[in-house]
C-alpha cells in the first residue's frame, strides 16, 4: 500500500494515478471527504486527513510501504513559512510514529539556498525538517512547473497576449510538467534507497516565455506575444487570485531569483539530475482546452 497526498493538485493526482496504472494499491488522503468518491471509484482507498494533524496523518499512513507527501499550498495564509513549518513537524512526527519505510517529498528547485528563495523556503524547511527524522526520503526538487502557465492561458485565448513574470523574454529556463512529476515519485516509491538522496527533476528542454508563446499560438492556431509584467505590477496581479500580503511578498522574491539566476539547479551539484518527457506544447494543448 503506498499513501499519496495531494490529489486534489496536479502532482499528487499524477502520482497516485501513475501508482494505480501500475497495479499498485494506494491509499490517498484529502482533506475534504466530498473528493473521496472520485478516487474510491478509481480503486483507491481513501483517509480524511489535514497534513498538518499529526494523529490523523499517522492513522493514514499506518501499515504503508511509503509515501508521497508535500507543503499544502496556502495562498492565503497569512504566514505561509509558519504553517510549512507546522506541515514539516506533523509529517515528521507522524512518518516517524506510522513507522513509514520511506518517504518521497515534493520540493522545489534552489530549496537548498538558504535566502532570496521567497515562497521556496517553505520547502527548505520541509527538507531540513524530514532529512533528520532517520528515514529514507528521497526529495524531488521541480522545476518551474509548466502548468504555472494556467492562470493566463485565458488570457492568451481571448487577447493573444501571454503575460510573464519570467524575463527577459527570450531566456530559456527549466520547467516541468506536472504529470512527470508524477511518473518521477511513483518512480521512486517503488525504489529502496537508503539516506537522504536528492532528485534535480525537469522537463524534455528548457523553455522561455517567448517559447511558451509560441506553443499557445500553436495550440489556439492563432499568434500570441509574451509580454513582460513589470514587477511594479506583480502585487496587483497576484493580488486577483486571493494571495494574501505575505504570500505575494515570496512570490515576487521568488520570482526576482528565478529572473537573476539566483534560483537555479546549479546550486546543488550533489543533486540526481533527472529529466522528464512532457514538452511544453502537450501540456499548453491540455491548457487550452481546460480554459475554453
Amino acid at each position: 500500500m503506498y499513501v499519496v497526498a495531494g490529489v486534489s493538485g496536479n502532482t499528487g493526482a499524477a502520482t497516485a494515478r501513475t501508482l494505480i496504472e501500475a497495479g499498485e494499491r494506494v491509499r490517498v488522503i484529502v482533506r475534504n471527504p466530498a473528493k473521496a468518491e472520485a478516487w474510491a471509484r478509481q480503486g483507491a482507498e481513501v483517509a480524511v486527513a489535514d497534513l498538518a494533524d499529526a494523529s490523523a496523518l499517522t492513522a493514514a499512513l499506518s501499515e504503508a510501504r511509503g509515501a508521497y507527501l508535500l507543503n499544502p499550498p496556502g495562498y492565503a495564509a497569512e504566514n505561509p513559512f509558519a504553517d510549512a513549518a507546522a506541515v514539516a513537524d506533523a509529517i515528521a512526527e507522524a512518518a516517524t510514529a506510522a513507522r513509514l519505510p520511506k518517504l518521497v517529498v515534493l520540493s522545489s528547485v534552489a530549496a537548498d539556498r538558504p535566502s532570496g528563495t521567497g515562497m521556496i523556503a517553505t520547502n527548505r524547511t520541509l527538507e531540513q525538517r524530514l532529512a533528520g527524522i532517520g528515514l529514507p526520503v528521497t526529495f524531488i526538487r521541480a522545476a518551474y512547473f509548466m502548468e504555472n502557465w494556467a492562470g493566463v492561458a485565458g488570457v492568451a485565448a481571448a487577447e493573444g497576449v501571454l503575460p510573464s513574470f519570467l524575463a527577459p523574454l527570450d531566456r530559456a529556463i527549466p520547467m516541468v510538467a506536472t504529470a512527470d512529476i508524477g511518473r518521477m515519485a511513483a518512480e521512486a516509491l517503488r525504489q529502496d534507497w537508503a539516506g537522504t538522496r536528492v532528485i534535480a527533476l525537469q522537463g524534455p528542454a528548457a523553455y522561455s516565455p517567448n517559447d511558451v508563446a509560441a506553443a499557445f499560438a500553436r495550440a489556439l492556431g492563432r499568434p500570441v506575444q509574451a509580454v513582460a509584467v513589470p514587477e511594479a505590477g506583480w502585487a496587483e496581479a497576484l493580488s486577483h487570485g486571493g494571495f494574501s500580503a505575505r504570500v505575494i511578498a515570496g512570490f515576487a522574491e521568488m520570482m526576482r531569483g528565478v529572473n537573476s539566476g539566483h534560483v537555479d539547479f546549479g546550486s546543488d551539484p550533489a543533486a540526481e539530475p533527472r529529466r522528464g518527457r512532457e514538452p511544453v506544447d502537450s501540456v499548453v494543448a491540455t491548457l487550452v482546452k481546460a480554459a475554453a
